[in-house]
């Protein structure tokens, strides 16, 4: 994965609205270079279908001042969410390494179609950012949970306390590391704790929380020079607690 995407972490942030961000549009070669550069992006399951269209923002339900909407599309199939989530979070630290701010949308809607064999999962709104200002300057004061409410067992630094930053929907960082020689990723909900969020919502989005924060792990061990072999499993339960990610650490 590319060293700049692990670089554009301390610097993303979630324009909520984007406001005073400059009159910079996004041309027409940028948009095709964003459609390659999708196509380049490392999937967490390569068996999984995916697209990405890129269509006004006014022709969504979002209304945050966004230029445009990029829609992520999928295959239904076991783990469709996560690696959605997964190759999401690449395109955001991508589009941030452009200059182009990001909003993942969660309630998104559109009137396009389902493309090919594929379903409409979320969006990003996104915006040529020409005030640099506008980026986050300390990540560090970012409201998150701290390591070791994330993260049981001996810690890793420069893994540990940066991958607690991954963005989540509602800010939920539905997350919980284990380390006992290898590290074991699970969702975790904590019972009677969603938030803003639907409940009947709640899963959903937080699978797609769980791949953007593999995302993070694979972007920091990387980083970190940590080799590591990764074992996926199937989230298919409902439960406090489901191992998503096992990971065997090759020092």
């Amino acid at each position: 994965m590319n060293n700049i995407f692990y670089e554009m972490i301390f610097k993303r942030k979630s324009f909520h609205i984007f406001r005073n961000v400059g009159d910079e549009s996004i041309g027409e070669d940028e948009l095709n270079e964003i459609q390659n550069a999708y196509s380049e992006f490392t999937p967490l399951n390569p068996e999984i279908k995916t697209a990405v269209r890129i269509v006004p923002e006014k022709q969504t339900n979002c209304k945050r001042g966004g230029e445009y909407c990029i829609l992520l599309y999928s295959e239904k199939k076991d783990g469709y969410l996560q690696n959605i989530g997964y190759l999401g979070e690449q395109l955001d630290l991508y589009l941030v390494s452009r200059n182009i701010g990001t909003l993942w949308f969660g309630i998104g809607k559109t009137k396009e179609e389902p493309f090919e064999d594929m379903e409409f999962v979320i969006m990003f709104s996104i915006r040529k950012i020409s005030d640099g200002s506008k980026y986050r300057k300390d990540m560090f004061k970012s409201k998150r949970k701290s390591a070791r409410e994330i993260w049981k067992g001996e810690q890793i630094p420069g893994v540990t306390d940066i991958v607690r930053f991954a963005p989540s929907a509602c800010n939920s960082q539905p997350w919980l590391v284990k380390n006992d020689g290898e590290l074991l990723v699970y969702r975790y909900r904590k019972p009677g704790k969603r938030g803003i969020m639907p409940a009947d919502k709640v899963l959903f989005y937080n699978r797609i929380d769980i791949g953007i924060f593999i995302c993070f792990m694979d972007l920091c061990l990387e980083h970190n020079g940590i080799g590591f072999e990764k074992t996926l499993y199937s989230d298919a339960d409902d439960v406090e607690l489901v191992l998503n990610a096992k990971y065997r650490l090759c020092r």
